[in-house]
């Protein structure tokens, strides 16, 4: 592929072109910019099928119901803007979002792809496909698309760091580590306010049992998400991981409380940081006080959704760990019943219905029952989307699961699988496996110093 120094604009935008590539930059950057970025496109260009496709599919990624229905009239309006103006590209991105409302997602990430080849460089193309397979734990294919992308962004393309910073996550994603790390670092010279690139990094420091180096890396880079929209929140619910790997708990609760949910929003990844972060910190024996209320408030409103696997699983243990029972009954019987022949639907019913039904029987102290559910669930964890760091805690819980139901083997042996898949033994793995007697193993050399 050859590489370019300027980025593709869609025909129906030629006009407005450097309102677009504001917009590119800022979601490739998750910026806070992207609301008022969209705002000014919508008063510049208000009937461009690539504004109202773009709008569209911003909406779809946010996995709300209410979102996904203006999604559907933002689709109305772009084809009926294609009958009067759009080239190849306005078309290709309408059916994009077709596909995605249509239950189709891997359609309309492979649709970015095509777009890729037909116009290196598209920022906007590889950052989509990248976000759509994130939703449905497509690692494979995140690797292959920005693999087949990279090559389209010359060092002077305006989001030539930013592309490198995606490609950086992909790597990390399918384990390799080192390459993810030098494309990360690689990123952030490009583009320094790469929240992403920096994130792909911290990744890499996660997976390998690398809590000090973890938090070095990202204590000194706070301007690179200092202008990040609520993504800053999951940075800041990195950091809060390698302190708890170190132990400092007192320190998590601060950044739980001051950073992480400062804001008490409504957004679902806002609602995984703080599900997913409490969710270790009590497994380790310690009390969150009254922190699951209010996200138990936020997910009982949302157990209708039905957008995203992940997003339920997140709810559903707030729901459990509040006692909002009628609620997570109601979630797990929606997510067992989702055979609506969508691919989340499939996701819903198969991973997401195991693994609801393992996290409620994990509550009830019902430890055999949630271990065989858990079980089943767990080779199809993927699947629900996230990040591997994201979906660790279903793990963790697996694990705890297996040893509070006497099964040490089986313990022992998932400790040891996630250790080999991350490429490293962690303060949880080590000490979990210490929990399961003997045979015991050392820890390794690059997780000892944590303890």
């Amino acid at each position: 592929m050859t590489a370019r120094a300027d980025a593709p604009v869609p025909a129906s935008l030629a006009h407005v072109a450097g309102d677009w590539q504001g917009l590119v930059t800022s979601f490739m950057a998750h910026s806070a910019r992207v609301p008022d970025r969209l705002a000014a496109l919508g008063e510049a260009a208000p009937s461009s099928p690539a504004f109202l496709a773009a709008k569209g599919l911003l909406f779809m990624l946010l996995g709300r119901r209410e979102l996904a229905t203006e999604a559907g009239n933002l689709l109305t309006a772009a084809r009926a803007g294609l009958a009067a103006h759009g080239g190849l590209a306005d078309r290709q991105m309408v059916e994009a979002l077709a596909a995605f409302i249509a239950g189709r997602p891997s359609r309309s990430a492979q649709i970015f792809d095509e777009m890729q080849v037909l116009a290196p460089g598209d920022g906007f193309a590889l950052k989509m496909a990248q976000a759509i397979r994130f939703l449905y734990g497509d690692t494979a294919g995140m690797r292959r698309s920005a693999d087949a992308a990279i090559g389209g962004f010359a060092d002077e393309h305006p989001h030539a760091g930013y592309a490198r910073g995606c490609f950086a996550f992909a790597c990390e994603e399918v384990g390799d580590l080192a390459l993810a790390e030098r494309a990360g670092i690689r990123a952030l010279e490009l583009a320094p306010d790469d929240a992403w690139a920096l994130h792909a990094v911290a990744h890499v420091h996660e997976m390998r049992g690398q809590p000090e180096k973890g938090r070095d890396w990202l204590a000194p880079r706070q301007s690179a998400f200092a202008g990040c929209s609520n993504f800053a929140h999951h940075v800041w619910w990195h950091s809060a991981l390698f302190e708890l790997d170190l132990g400092n708990v007192d320190m998590v609760l601060d950044l739980y409380d001051t950073e992480i949910r400062r804001e008490h929003t409504d957004d679902y990844r806002d609602i995984a940081n703080a599900v997913s972060l409490l969710a270790r910190v009590e497994a380790e024996g310690i009390e969150v006080g009254t922190r699951w209320d209010e996200l138990a408030a936020i997910a009982e409103r949302r157990v209708d959704d039905a957008c995203i696997v992940f997003a339920d699983l997140h709810y559903l243990m707030a729901l459990l760990a509040s006692g909002r029972q009628d609620a997570a009954d109601r979630l797990i019987e929606r997510m067992a019943g989702a055979g609506d022949g969508s691919e989340f639907g499939a996701v819903a019913a198969g991973a997401g219905a195991a693994a609801g039904g393992g996290l409620a029987a994990m509550r009830r102290g019902h430890h055999e029952d949630a271990l065989i559910a858990l079980r089943g669930a767990r080779a199809q964890m993927q699947t629900i989307g996230g990040s591997h760091a994201q979906r660790d805690v279903f793990e963790r819980l697996t694990i705890d699961a297996a040893l509070k139901a006497g099964c040490a083997d089986e313990a022992r042996a998932i400790i040891k699988d996630r250790a080999q898949k991350r490429g490293a033994f962690d303060r949880f793995g080590y000490e979990r496996l210490l929990r399961c007697g003997p045979p015991a193993v050392e820890a390794p050399a690059s997780t000892s110093a944590a303890f």
